[in-house]
């Protein structure tokens, strides 16, 4: 039974690479120091450290700028915006007019806009927060930019978009920039672009870029800040000196030497440890092209030319972004619908209707993006799988809708009485081998999963949880067979128990957690 699962979402985050997590161990084990220290021991850590600093420096073209060791993209984006921002008010108390606005591009990531609107108020500014327009390719309106960046007081943009891969024009803003004048402190976020866009940081205007270690194979917990020479700069952390008082923590060093071994990667050229450019190329077009097979009308959200090479923005008519997540999900493929921040709120894309798309190409995107150690196996895998999803799809009939919410919102029993877990399953099953397992996704996401399911010997139906009311009462007449529902996270199964329990079934249960627990169990 085939229980990998393919990974298809290394936008939102990476797996940690071998030599990565090999570093990271020897930082917990022999190499534990705490480079403030001045014996031997914190002597070793602190080259540790140093090496790395110069490392990244090399390849981000750092030249007489500072590059700070950070817990990740967020530290440095708040770091970045507050240093901006005291500027500014240092610029007002100095007698200067500062009223201009604080441009943000349309489709940044929240993290950006946020920590504007937040700092802006904490220091008392309250400047204007305009936002930047993008084209239909999603690239900023360079029109508007020209009509405000003379007055504006911070210029906020992307290096790559997240959810669409679609790459920024920096050296046309940088030229509107320099044309105007403009005296506007510039945050580049580049966090999608590392290891993936050539960058040389000295030859650019950019004031700000932070970047994130676990979307290139780092683990979560670290990642860095470029700040230009001469940029104001104020520390958002302060009290321990670290960073040469420029970001106070005892540093993370299992983090820092595992982005030293990434950047060691990086360093050893295309083809070396990472996929080229060009390979990386040749698997998304394969990719879109199983995408185009498996699904009729799908549409792609983004340009092919000006996007990166690991990012497929797609929509297809009469599927909802949930729907394809749980397709693809049910086939053991890890996609998203946007921004892993924001997924949980299953929202339309801001990103797409900022580019002008309609609502339904919104409402329904999905986004597959891959690495650069996505190898070949994965994505031929990858390719038929998706394929299976096209069939599941078209064999799948429509659920007949015959228990409406109000049925399904009933009073919710106690959990506990009715819960079962991954761990406690098998131990059920065995107790009562006549148990039925329910399975109440959408039969799409059933058929795309048969091969995939751990209890295929147990007697199994899919039962889509609209069509719940149609077996309620032969379920109700046989109210003594134990009844266990599951689908993807727990969500829709515990719905359909609730419904049973408050009929008067005793025997119905549900799995916490789904499938997703169950596979990693």
């Amino acid at each position: 039974m085939p229980t990998t699962e393919i990974y298809l979402d290394c936008n939102a985050t990476t797996p940690v690479l071998p030599a990565a997590r090999d570093a990271a161990l020897q930082a917990l084990g022999a190499q534990f120091g705490n480079p403030s220290s001045s014996h031997c021991t914190g002597l070793r850590a602190r080259a540790l450290v140093d090496d790395v600093r110069a490392r990244a420096s090399r390849l981000l073209g750092v030249g007489a700028g500072r590059l700070l060791l950070v817990s990740g993209a967020t530290e440095g984006i708040q770091t970045a915006v507050l240093s901006a921002l005291c500027a500014l008010r240092e610029r007002r108390g100095a007698g200067e007019r500062v009223d201009g606005p604080l441009l943000v591009g349309a489709t940044e990531h929240k993290a950006v806009p946020q920590s504007l609107a937040h700092w802006n108020a904490v220091l008392g500014l309250n400047l204007p927060i305009v936002e930047v327009p993008v084209d239909r390719n999603g690239r900023h309106d360079m029109a508007f930019l020209q009509a405000h960046i003379a007055s504006a007081g911070l210029l906020c943009t992307m290096a790559a978009n997240n959810e669409t891969g679609v790459v920024s024009d920096i050296a046309g803003i940088e030229s509107l920039l320099n044309a105007g004048a403009s005296r506007a402190l510039w945050l580049v976020d580049c966090v999608q672009a590392l290891g993936k866009l050539d960058l040389d940081l000295q030859s650019t205007r950019i004031d700000y870029a932070p970047f994130s270690g676990h979307k290139l194979y780092a683990p979560k917990g670290i990642g860095m800040l470029y700040v230009r020479a001469g940029s104001p700069f104020t520390p958002l952390m302060v009290g321990g000196g670290q960073e040469g008082g420029q970001r106070s923590g005892t540093e993370n060093m299992p983090g820092i030497a595992a982005l030293g071994a990434v950047l060691q990667a990086l360093e050893a050229g295309e083809g070396v440890v990472f996929r080229s450019h060009a390979s990386l190329q040749q698997a998304r077009l394969r990719l879109a092209d199983a995408l185009r097979a498996a699904f009729s009308g799908l549409v792609f959200n983004m340009p092919f030319e000006t996007s990166l090479p690991t990012t497929l923005n797609f929509s297809v008519p009469g599927l909802s972004s949930k729907a394809l997540l749980n397709l693809f999900d049910a086939a053991g493929m890890r996609i998203s619908a946007g921004s892993a921040c924001s997924a949980a709120k299953a929202e339309p894309s801001f990103v797409l209707r900022a580019m002008g798309l309609p609502d339904w190409q919104a409402e329904g995107a999905a986004r597959l993006s891959i690495g650069a150690l996505t190898d070949d196996a994965q994505i031929d895998e990858a390719c038929a799988r998706i394929a299976r999803c096209g069939e599941a799809l078209q064999c799948a009939a429509p659920a007949a809708q015959a228990l409406g919410p109000a049925a399904l919102a009933a009073p919710s029993p106690d959990r506990q009485d009715s819960t079962l877990t991954a761990a406690s399953l098998p131990a059920f099953l065995h107790t009562h081998p006549n148990a039925l397992l329910v399975d109440v996704r959408e039969a799409f996401e059933h058929a795309a999963s048969q091969d995939r399911l751990p209890w295929r010997a147990q007697t199994l139906c899919n039962v889509p949880l609209a069509s719940l009311g149609q077996h309620l009462p032969a379920w109700l007449g046989e109210s003594h067979r134990p009844l266990v529902f599951f689908c993807r996270s727990g969500g829709r199964s515990l719905q359909a128990v609730q419904a049973l329990r408050a009929r008067g079934h005793g025997q119905a249960w549900h799995l916490a957690g789904g499938l997703a627990l169950a596979e990693m169990a």
